[in-house]
């Protein structure tokens, strides 16, 4: 056989072995990829700042709390975001009347102090009697494949030490344990700077709020959650979003107000619900 005829012959025979092969795998059925069921999401409730031992706080967290029990969607949570008592946890009869109107929520509800529960000045008491009312310092719970952190940060906010407890440690040391499902925040006050009296004013000291926007940063953070302000706010830090509810306190002429959220997706929603006066 000729030298060239071979290669001709050669490349005649590569030729069709492709052409099958290409045929082949333009007619077999393709494998679809396998997508993952969208989750269907859910609903919680945020109430903040509600100040039992003011006259008029233990009616209008009634009003919310009955507002929140007849809403339409199911709510998995209530959380509150701290000063659930206006300098008053150490007073029985007023930690008594708060815990018995929030026993009246359907959801189960998971508190986080703010800087008019545990008070500076009176330390180690006003921490002991939290952790015997009202639960940890920091908590945890999953909802819908979500890991909920509810954080004291109060130390971070306002430059104080607390014996065995630091902020960033435990929610980072709970952040890794989440082995990357995604995640929100709760807390008191804001990192941001403080806007009022048509001025702003100073939120978290640089480096420390440097410190807790890098730590939500690094994980599947997907939202952070606090009151204090009695405003409500939006902010970001960094990539991650910052909702601040208003209150149910009347303090400054505030009309009593509560937060729906729906998470879903990866993305949270919300409407801000007022009560009527």
């Amino acid at each position: 056989m000729q030298p060239k005829f071979r290669v001709w012959t050669k490349c005649l025979l590569v030729g069709a072995v492709l052409c099958v092969v290409l045929f082949s795998v333009m007619v077999r059925p393709q494998a679809m990829p396998t997508e993952q069921p969208e989750s269907k999401g859910f609903y919680f409730a945020q109430i903040s700042d509600t100040h039992f031992g003011v006259a008029d706080s233990e009616q209008r967290t009634q009003q919310v709390i009955q507002a929140i029990n007849n809403l339409p969607m199911k709510i998995e949570f209530v959380v509150h975001t701290g000063d659930i008592t206006s300098e008053r946890i150490e007073d029985a009869s007023t930690v008594d009347n708060a815990l018995a109107a929030f026993k009246l929520l359907k959801a189960p509800i998971h508190f986080i102090p703010g800087n008019h529960d545990i008070l500076r000045q009176r330390q180690d008491t006003t921490i002991q009697i939290f952790k015997k009312r009202f639960g940890d310092l920091i908590t945890q719970k999953e909802y819908g494949g979500v890991v909920c952190l509810f954080v004291y940060t109060e130390p971070l906010a306002s430059e104080f030490s607390v014996p065995s407890y630091d902020a960033l440690k435990e929610l980072e040391k709970r952040l890794k344990q989440s082995a990357g499902k995604p995640a929100i925040v709760f807390h008191h006050s804001p990192s941001v700077e403080d806007f009022y009296q048509n001025q702003m004013h100073p939120g978290w000291r640089t480096d420390i709020q440097e410190r807790w926007i890098a730590l939500l940063n690094k994980y599947s953070v997907k939202g952070v959650f606090a009151g204090h302000f009695h405003r409500d706010e939006h902010h970001w830090l960094g990539n991650v979003p910052l909702y601040v509810c208003p209150p149910v306190a009347g303090a400054w002429g505030r009309q009593a107000a509560f937060r729906i959220y729906e998470y879903k997706g990866g993305k949270i929603s919300y409407r801000t619900q007022y009560i009527p006066s």
